[in-house]
């Protein structure tokens, strides 16, 4: 009888070990935040999440969407290993804790509000007493670098409804990304009002992320995938199907 040698045995395990790892499906950490990303819609996972999705589909990898709370969510892939996260904000802050795959597109930021709006973050400071932002989002971090204080920064959890708050007056401004915020206000009871906007004061590219530890063929591949994405236009096709009309400023 025929007996197989041990060291031949252990590269067929390791092999079919490896074979089996490459077919894992790659978690991409995902908040619900639209019209960026988006879990439960029909059309879609939003102008990020659609542009993302449709790179890895392209270079056959199989992806698992993990849903966490944000601020967990950032920490888990900066601390794991191959981990992609959306939408990532490119910050000082977060410059050193990943791997920057690819810019998926500009996000630019404004104050939201129900009055006359304001032209620049010193009116901001000097006339908002509480400012609404996403709780572990970009924008506390802008805020905290324009000089705003923790008392005027209002961060908000996942659930609650800046548009509510904004129209009960418990915020003063609302400070968020443009798309987001005409989403929202577009499909909220209080859209008949008249939502004010201020100039865009703040602009950073929207990067899909990947853990610190990650494998340079994956981080290849996908930056190639976006970019011809970008280049044949089929993100900018994408995005636009997520952009409600524009409010008057």
């Amino acid at each position: 009888m025929f007996v197989v040698p041990n060291h031949i045995c252990l590269l067929v395990a390791l092999l079919m070990a490896g074979a089996a790892s490459a077919d894992e499906p790659i978690k991409l950490y995902m908040p619900e935040a639209p019209p960026l990303t988006l879990h439960h819609y029909e059309g879609g996972h939003g102008m990020v999440g659609d542009v993302v999705l449709t790179a890895l589909a392209r270079i056959g990898k199989l992806t698992h969407i993990v849903v966490e709370p944000w601020p967990r969510a950032q920490v888990n892939v900066a601390r794991g290993k191959n981990m992609l996260i959306i939408p990532l904000s490119r910050t000082p802050e977060r410059e050193e804790l990943y791997t920057w795959i690819a810019s998926v597109m500009e996000l630019e930021r404004a104050f939201f509000s129900l009055d006359e709006p304001v032209e620049s973050f010193a009116q901001a400071r000097q006339r908002y007493r509480r400012v609404g932002v996403g709780l572990g989002t970009a924008q506390v971090g802008i805020l905290q670098r324009e000089g705003f204080s923790d008392e005027q920064i209002v961060q908000l959890t996942l659930g609650e409804n800046p548009v509510h708050l904004l129209t009960l007056g418990r915020i003063d401004a609302w400070f968020t990304g443009v798309p987001e915020a005409l989403y929202i206000w577009d499909g909220s009871a209080y859209r008949e009002q008249n939502l004010r906007r201020s100039p865009t004061l703040a602009s950073t590219g929207l990067y899909l992320g990947c853990s610190k530890e990650c494998d340079g063929q994956l981080v290849e591949q996908l930056r190639a995938a976006i970019n011809e994405l970008e280049q044949d236009g089929v993100s900018q096709r994408l995005r636009q199907a997520y952009l409600p009309l524009q409010p008057d400023p």
